[in-house]
């Protein structure tokens, strides 16, 4: 693993002050929302929409939160409109976890006002300054996403093979560590604070591949 340099460190030292403005305006997109759902609430929502069909467990493995906590959490979604439940694909004793059509038209008022705010941000900058943001913005991505499968993949290794249909949460599945998710990777989003004991940690019917990279967009 390559070490990082001073020029280096100075960078991240920026981008990390840069990613602060960028969760100012992430938070300030979230406030519009916060009459129908609270930050632990949409954080949920977001990740039900990247991993449309998990199951409760992961759900609250996901969240760091309590397995009963995720439930009362599911439970008031649920009353709100904004989940469904239905039978798992592969035992039907186990619920899987799908958005309403109302929290998707949630989650794309509130990706469309974020993408507002960040275009009038962008209209302000010099047309060198966009694409260079452009291309750094890309190569960061890929980069990311890289060493996130990497380490993924070693962490496969060392807890062994899982993924559907030998998923160690569901019944007479293995148990002793906290499950990978494996599948098919899609976009995730940031979300605020959480709701009390409801910790927080950041559409197909498909399973996504690896963990959702760090600070991405819904």
């Amino acid at each position: 693993m390559n070490r990082p340099t001073d020029p280096e460190t100075s960078m991240a030292a920026a981008l990390d002050a840069a990613a602060a403005a960028l969760l100012g305006i992430w938070e300030s997109a979230r406030e519009g929302t916060a009459n129908r759902v609270s930050g632990a609430q949409l954080r949920a929502v977001m990740v039900v929409e990247q991993y449309d069909g998990i199951n409760l467990r992961r759900l609250a493995t996901r969240l760091d939160m309590l397995l009963s906590s995720a439930s009362r959490l599911c439970d008031r979604l649920v009353a709100a409109g904004m989940l469904e439940r239905e039978p798992g694909r592969f035992d039907r004793r186990e619920i899987s976890l799908h958005l309403t059509p109302e929290a998707r038209r949630l989650v794309a008022e509130l990706r469309a006002d974020r993408q507002g705010q960040l275009a009038a941000v962008l209209a302000a900058m010099s047309g060198e300054g966009r694409d260079a943001l452009l291309r750094g913005m890309r190569e960061f991505d890929e980069t990311a996403r890289s060493q996130q499968v990497r380490r993924a993949s070693a962490s496969d290794e060392s807890t062994g093979p899982e993924g559907w249909p030998d998923d160690p949460d569901r019944p007479g599945g293995r148990s002793g560590h906290r499950p990978v998710d494996s599948g098919r990777q899609t976009r995730t989003g940031w979300t605020g604070s959480s709701e009390g004991a409801e910790r927080s940690a950041g559409a197909t019917r498909e399973w996504p591949a690896g963990d959702p990279p760090v600070a991405r967009t819904a």
